[in-house]
């Protein structure tokens, strides 16, 4: 597999996918067409999303999953698929909806190349269950695409703002792991990424992750091989 799971669509006040860019051409080399899901997008259209993408990665030719007349052929003959960030809920709602969890799971195991960010590097692991989105719609099931046998959060941050007395994020995590001890959690700082690639799986990116696994917590660092935990 091929898969490409950035932590965000941006890095403080840079522009819209700017630090990815150098990532997304190297995991796309020779590639020209791209199909995007812009499902996670709630307060924005699709078809706005999917231009926003467009603007931000003019030398390929995006057209978003909805324009498509059969979204499931759509999926079957796509050179590369991406899948933006928004709310995690929405995004898997919806692809249970049109009935795409196999087709996706399907294409990425063939080999296709997939980037996700956020919300679409969420649906890359077991579950949404350690997503920081708020469950505005209830997808038919929880389960994701499994590309990765661990579950990931996306956006992780040890800031705590002042004066803030609700749990902390990696407190969240670790509830999760008390009542699912052999399942780890990695989680990936903004402008980074894990990359899947020929069965090896890398931490890309300048700064730190950590990965919480029972009642551990461990520092990952760039460049770490992490392909024990595939």
């Amino acid at each position: 597999m091929q898969v490409l799971m950035l932590s965000s669509s941006r890095v403080g006040d840079e522009s819209y996918l700017e630090h990815a860019i150098p990532m997304i051409n190297a995991h796309l080399s020779g590639i020209t067409e791209l199909v995007f899901i812009p499902f996670a997008g709630v307060s924005i259209s699709w078809d706005e999303y999917t231009n926003k993408v467009q603007t931000a990665l003019p030398h390929l030719n995006i057209k978003g999953l909805h324009q498509f007349a059969d979204a499931e052929i759509a999926i079957q003959s796509a050179q590369a698929i991406a899948v933006g960030g928004g709310n995690t809920f929405n995004l898997l709602h919806q692809v249970y909806e049109q009935e795409l969890i196999n087709a996706i799971k399907d294409k990425v195991n063939q080999g296709t190349p997939y980037i996700g960010w956020s919300a679409g590097s969420n649906i890359c692991g077991n579950s949404i269950r350690t997503t920081n989105d708020m469950p505005i719609v209830q997808p038919k099931s929880f389960e994701a695409l499994n590309l990765v046998p661990f579950q990931l959060n996306p956006h992780y941050t040890d800031y705590q703002p002042p004066g803030h007395n609700g749990e902390t994020r990696a407190e969240r995590i670790q509830e999760f792991c008390t009542l699912n001890p052999t399942t780890p959690v990695i989680g990936i700082r903004e402008g980074c990424a894990l990359l899947l690639q020929q069965n090896k799986l890398t931490l890309k990116g300048e700064l730190e992750g950590v990965v919480f696994e029972a009642k551990s917590i461990s520092i990952l660092k760039p460049e770490q091989d992490l392909s024990h935990y595939l």
